[in-house]
């Protein structure tokens, strides 16, 4: 693909970064970099305190995506009430493979570590490593649930939690 394709964001929009998770897009503005002038969109991530610029043409080639409709939602929370699929390869092998499918931005996958790494009261205890994946994985989740649903972080987050817990219920 020689000519990389623009994507049309446009300024408060919600778009998806793979590596950051949900942002909004503040503005596109042009701007002289190395002789070139550049278009780039200009993305704040308020829970992070982080402002990104990305050129306009490199969007989709860095996996810039705008959020996922209320299918792919269904879908997500239908992947996380399915049984936990955990491989029996050693942690920093499925820790690496956990990193890359949050990372990757793709909502469903996301959604397979929120399941996998889930743990109940009754469970075995997380590791250190295996909390702070678990963590970085529901947030991203709860992040782009709340902003397709349009409504707070914190009713996206339960609404995760209850999904979660009603899989333990169901097993029961």
């Amino acid at each position: 693909m020689s000519k990389s394709k623009k994507l049309d964001f446009r300024p408060n929009e919600f778009v998806v970064y793979p590596s950051h998770g949900v942002g909004k897009v503040v503005s596109v503005e042009k701007q002289e970099v190395a002789g070139f002038e550049l278009e780039l969109f200009v993305i704040a991530f308020e829970k992070d305190k982080m402002t990104l610029r990305v050129p306009t043409n490199k969007a989709i080639e860095v996996g810039m995506r705008a959020l996922s409709s209320p299918d792919v939602v269904a879908h997500a929370q239908k992947t996380l009430k399915g049984k936990a699929k955990v491989k029996r390869a050693m942690w920093s092998r499925r820790a690496q493979e956990y990193e890359q499918k949050i990372n990757s931005g793709d909502l469903i996958a996301i959604a397979e570590v929120v399941r996998d790494l889930h743990r109940t009261d009754e469970q075995r205890e997380q590791s250190y490593s295996e909390r702070q994946l678990y963590e970085a994985a529901l947030e991203r989740l709860t992040r782009e649930f709340a902003a397709v649903a349009g409504d707070g972080e914190d009713a996206a987050r339960q609404g995760i939690i209850d999904i979660l817990m009603s899989r333990v219920v169901a097993a029961a």
